[in-house]
Order: C-alpha cells, then structure tokens, then sequence
C-alpha cells in the first residue's frame, strides 16, 4: 500500500523574528534560508509493502526525507551506481533531479501518479507495519530570491548514513513516526515544522562532513577564516569591506586570503559581497516599503546611481524592474 504525501497549506515557513533585536545576529546558514523563505508545501509519509519501483519526475525545490522503516535503493539517471537506504538515513534531494525509489533494482519503474491511483490514496499516513518500507519528510518551495545560492552548493544528494548524524537526526525523525502513526488534531503542522528541522539539520550535518566539502559559500562555513569573513560580511552589509580589511578580520595576509576565498568559495570577496548586499536588496524591494535610497545606503552605496549599477550588472535588470516582475521570470543568471 502507498499513501501519499499530503499537501497541506505553506504555513511552516522560516521567517525573521520581527522581535529580535537589532544586535541578535542570525548566523549566515540561518540567514539565508531566512531569505530563500522555503514553504513546506507536502510533508507526510508513503509505505511500500511488496517490492516495487516508482519514478519521481524532475521537481523544483527541495526534498528531504528519512527511512523510518527497512530499506530501499535511491537511483538516479545521471548518477552512476544505485544508492542504498537503510532504515535511519535521511536524504537530501536540492537539484531537483528525477529519481526513483526500488525495492528491487530489475523492476520496470512506475510513475508515481500510477503507483498512487493503482493502490488508492488515504488522507492519512498508514502506520507502518511488519516488512514494510516506509519514508516520510517534505517537499519545499523555495520562493526568495536566489535560490541557486544554496543549491548550487549542494551535491545533487546529501545522503545522511553514519550512525553519529542518524543519531543527531533520531529525535525529529522518532517524532514524526509517531504523529504519522497516530494522527491527532495539529498534526499536519507538527509534521511540516518536523520536516522544516530535518532539512536544517541535514544541511549542518553536511556542512561537518569535510568528506563532502565542495566549493560553495556552504561549504566555506566550515572553514574557519573563511567562515569569519562570510559572517562579517553578513553582520555588516553596508560596512565598506575591503579585500584588506576582510584579510585582516581573519588574520590571513591579502594574498593569501584571496585565493583561498575564491577556491573556497568560488568567487572572489568583493563578488561575494556585492551579490549578498543584492540578496538583501531583492528581499526588502519585494518585501518592505523601503525606498531606493534607503536600500542604497543601508547596503553601503553612495547613491541611487551606484546602487543601480551594481544591482543591474548582478540581477540582470534594473531595481524598479525588479519590484515589478516575480522571481520567475527573472533572467537566468
């Protein structure tokens, strides 16, 4: 029997807290997840009872999920070899390449919309019963701006397996077996905030795992020089950063500095900077009542005139463009 991943209403969102105070800092991951506003859009559980294939399309945003129960093979087209799961990992799926889940790897796959309508669809998760394979998580629509900012730095898989990170993720994973096998009033939205912290959760795993380092801001976090520079850049967006003054905050010489920044990160600092000050800038445009010039000076641009430059060089398209249109339909970048 296959139950499906229930939509539920985007109310398990990451939001700023609107009484924080202005000398709470957020954390870089914190913050940028902040901004990318990822809605939890399904969450909820499928059992798999016999052997079976089923084929998931290609998919926008995010999905996490973990193994409550047995074990399954992760293929994916592009991706050499199959992958096992065993009962406590988790996944990470944030490229939104088609995948397919087996039981059995010479099975001809189905698509999931079959595999759904060939054994029903409940309104609930099922319990999960004796042999049965069983995967619960959520799927998440990033909506702020920028979303390639977090993806582009993440393997196509985050595959959380050893027994320490299984056990970091234990308590979320144990609460959601238990409010998808017995459902009360709430559920829904305990569900979705549990998958909220699985996704966080997975993501600080990864970036601990320096077997998994890649190039990417996100993996620069795990970098102690590195991870210093990216904060202050964070914390002060419209201080006047140097390729002098970030090397100093570090204590690494500029030279130094701005070569492991750019084959850490995969920019150089001054680019970093400019595209996280447009970052901001793109969310208070969509989000707040603020004018050009206040925007401009809160992100350390002189004028109007030098803000609209950098922000056209990086966007794609002028500000007040911006305001107009929805991320969607922005240029490819």
């Amino acid at each position: 029997m296959i139950s499906p991943i229930v939509p539920d209403s985007p109310v398990s969102q990451f939001v700023r807290n609107p009484d924080q105070r202005p000398d709470q800092k957020m954390d870089p991951l914190s913050e940028v997840i902040s901004l990318l506003k990822p809605q939890s859009y399904s969450s909820g559980g499928f059992a798999v009872s016999g052997d079976m294939a089923i084929q998931f399309p290609k998919h926008q945003g995010i999905k996490c999920y973990a193994v409550l129960a047995g074990q399954c093979w992760l293929v994916f087209d592009d991706i050499p070899g199959p992958i096992l799961l065993n009962e406590g990992d988790c996944f990470l799926l944030p490229r939104g390449m088609p995948f397919r889940l087996a039981t059995d790897l010479a099975l001809e796959p189905v698509h999931y919309t079959v595999a759904i309508a060939q054994f029903g669809m409940r309104n609930e998760a099922p319990g999960v019963t004796v042999g049965a394979r069983y995967i619960a998580g959520g799927h998440f629509a990033l909506t702020g701006s920028h979303a390639e900012m977090l993806l582009q730095s993440l393997p196509p898989i985050v595959h959380i397996r050893s027994e320490s990170d299984k056990a970091t993720m234990r308590w979320s994973m144990e609460r959601m077996r238990e409010e998808l096998r017995n459902p009360q009033p709430g559920g829904s939205l305990i569900t979705q905030q549990l998958a909220c912290m699985m996704l966080v959760q997975a993501l600080r795993l990864h970036l601990t795992d320096t077997a998994s380092a890649g190039q990417g801001w996100l993996s620069a976090l795990s970098d102690k020089h590195m991870s210093v520079a990216i904060t202050s850049m964070h914390h002060d967006p419209g201080y006047g950063w140097t390729l002098q003054s970030l090397a100093e905050r570090v204590g690494l010489s500029r030279s130094v500095f701005a070569l492991r920044f750019r084959e850490t990160v995969g920019s150089t600092p001054m680019e970093y900077l400019t595209r996280w000050r447009m970052v901001l800038a793109t969310d208070r445009l969509k989000n707040s009542s603020d004018g050009l010039s206040a925007i401009a000076q809160s992100l350390g641009y002189e004028s109007e005139s030098a803000f609209g430059k950098a922000f056209r060089r990086v966007m794609g398209c002028s500000s007040r463009q911006y305001a107009r249109i929805t991320p969607n339909s922005l240029p490819a970048k």
